[in-house]
């Protein structure tokens, strides 16, 4: 008896997989407001910012480590810097209350796209949802990049490419202008967090991978105002001074373990030292050579 009714019955299995392959994505959800910056565990990373020489758990390769000796923070004391805004891959990491607005279209009531919007010298970037390709790779490369999402359940994946050069972390490391960055934005009620993990053929061994975290603030419409930079005189340095370190002749790449009490190697990063095993070969490396101390601290 079954026999005769089961072509209705897989007819009526086809129709029904068919109207659910065909809903809309009901689990899209809005990602527009006022978003207030949430640091705990990080805080030294983002607010004075990562110690000189330290590159623990980074996974870099021997050209950034390189880079990232020869680095001074004298850099930014240079006109021509003095105003460069953090790019996509940074710009979340703070100061980075955040706005974000969506653009929609009048007829369809469709998202066109995320304008996101962060607070260090007021960061606009646009996410494009309406499938729109990538530029070709000789297309010019923007601090903010290009950037497209599209919804994963009820995720936002982002992607951007065509990326100027940047850093990881604010102490010399880099990421090259072929870097890529994806993002997952993730709504929960009043929370907002951001996961990305940026890929680096050049600087990077393995993606890096970082979250952050914001909260609804709904009294923040008058934080992202007035945070415009404009270049100051630069310092007193001699004519065509240029702030770097030549090799082996950084004094502060060892201070870091020094103070912590870290072996030297195990500060020098790379993608082992993100994994628990690297903790059994820890173990085993000499301690970290004594600060410096003047005569007067001796005394």
């Amino acid at each position: 008896m079954f026999s005769a009714y089961r072509p209705k019955i897989l007819a009526f299995l086809l129709l029904l997989s068919l109207g659910l392959l065909s809903r809309p994505a009901f689990a899209q959800v809005d990602l527009s407001g006022y978003w207030g910056q949430k640091m705990s565990e990080d805080q030294p990373e983002r607010g004075p910012g990562p110690e000189i020489g330290d590159y623990t758990g980074m996974p870099i390769n021997a050209a950034d480590r390189a880079r990232a000796d020869a680095w001074d923070a004298q850099k930014w004391e240079m006109v021509e810097h003095e105003c460069d805004p953090h790019p996509s891959d940074y710009a979340p990491r703070g100061p980075a209350d955040m706005r974000i607005e969506a653009e929609i279209d009048p007829f369809t009531q469709q998202v066109l796209a995320w304008d996101m919007t962060t607070r260090y010298l007021n960061n606009d970037r646009t996410i494009y949802m309406d499938n729109r390709p990538h530029p070709s790779e000789n297309a010019p490369h923007t601090w903010q990049g290009f950037s497209t999402g599209e919804w994963e359940g009820d995720m936002l994946k982002v992607t951007t490419t065509h990326l100027k050069e940047g850093w990881v972390r604010r102490n010399g490391l880099a990421r090259s202008e072929r870097g890529t960055l994806t993002e997952y934005f993730i709504r929960n009620d009043e929370f907002f967090t951001l996961v990305s993990y940026v890929n680096d053929p050049v600087y990077l061994t393995e993606p890096f991978v970082r979250t952050s975290n914001w909260i609804l603030d709904l009294g923040g419409a008058g934080r992202l105002r007035g945070n415009v930079c404009i270049p100051s005189l630069e310092a007193d340095h001699p004519h065509g001074y240029v702030a770097h370190h030549l090799p082996g002749q950084n004094p502060w790449l060892t201070e870091f373990a020094s103070v912590h009490g870290i072996p030297v190697e195990a500060t020098r990063g790379g993608a082992e030292t993100m994994y628990p095993e690297y903790q059994e070969k820890l173990a085993k490396m000499p301690a970290p050579p004594k600060l410096h101390q003047d005569k007067e601290t001796k005394k």
